[in-house]
């Protein structure tokens, strides 16, 4: 409980002074190859509205991008935060942006796609108190491009699934900044929904990078640590190619479900970054989340039936 409070002061100190800046190594906003991974305009939808690097806070990667239908109206909104090992990373990455938005936007969706500082200038926990901040925000401004804050839906791969999972779990990391209650919470293939064994066994460099060794940290950064109460309804998508990912995603659901939570686990036969590029894409897949979405709220439904 303290570690969440003072990372909480720390994110409240670093939106006042904008102290949070890019480090080395991100692929925000590069040129030459790099570039291509942004998003192509011309693979928009026709008549697309694009706001981008809306602030959320002082900081240069403190941004989101807004994607709306034209002459949306209380507009349903997907609010998306890309992975990158908590490191690195873009809002405006194709595999992040181009195929759901090309699927949701002509169904009446608004889509948002936010940055937040990286590794070594914001830890996991403190980078989930940035997206709740660029959550509340995104909440207060969504009338004037279209959108209804009480209609959205939380959506993140990778270590942005670890960030929407852990707000998910412990929501006041965003409602004490100001941020409403959302209809639910896709996570696409985070296989960090207890960072403690992952720790604790064989594992890849980037989790020391991000976690450090401090157990009590681990258990402050571990969804499933930080769940204590029903949480708003939530999709785990999962690569069943990964050996931990629907292990992890499954015991999310078990602990969930015993605060009458409703959690759905989703195994896909498709690598972990396949998992993100190809949502959107016709198929039965797409179709799954769709189901989910539906079953939000009825003004979802009857965008998606």
């Amino acid at each position: 409980m303290n570690t969440i409070r003072n990372v909480l002061i720390f994110a409240c100190l670093a939106f006042a002074a904008g102290a949070v800046g890019q480090s080395p190594g991100h692929w925000r906003g590069a040129s030459g190859p790099q570039a291509r991974r942004s998003v192509d305009a011309t693979r928009l939808p026709p008549g697309t509205v694009v706001l981008p690097d809306q602030h959320y806070a002082a900081g240069e990667d403190q941004t989101f991008d807004v994607y709306a239908p034209p002459g949306a109206h209380a507009a349903p909104v997907i609010f998306m935060v890309h992975g990158g090992g908590w490191k690195r990373g873009d809002k405006a990455a194709r595999g992040v942006v181009e195929n759901k938005v090309s699927h949701w936007l002509p169904k009446g969706f608004v889509f948002v796609s936010v940055d937040y500082p990286m590794l070594p200038d914001a830890t996991p926990l403190q980078q989930a108190t940035f997206v709740g901040k660029a959550l509340a925000v995104a909440q207060r401004e969504a009338p004037s491009w279209g959108g209804d804050p009480h209609a959205f839906v939380l959506m993140g791969h990778s270590a942005g699934a670890h960030l929407v999972s852990l707000i998910s779990a412990e929501p006041r990391l965003a409602t004490s900044q100001g941020a409403l209650p959302w209809l639910g919470t896709v996570a696409l293939d985070s296989a960090a929904f207890n960072v403690t064994p992952i720790m604790q066994s064989r594992h890849l460099g980037l989790y020391d990078n991000a976690f450090g060794s401090d157990p009590a940290a681990w258990s402050a950064a571990s969804p499933i640590a930080q769940l204590h109460s029903q949480i708003a309804p939530f999709l785990a998508v999962c690569s069943s190619r990964r050996a931990d990912s629907c292990a992890q995603a499954r015991a999310f659901a078990d602990k969930a479900k015993t605060y009458g939570s409703r959690v759905d686990v989703l195994p896909q036969d498709l690598r972990h970054g396949v998992i993100n590029k190809a949502l959107g894409e016709p198929g039965d897949y797409t179709a799954a989340v769709d189901a989910f979405l539906a079953s939000l709220a009825p003004s979802l439904g009857a965008r998606l039936h």
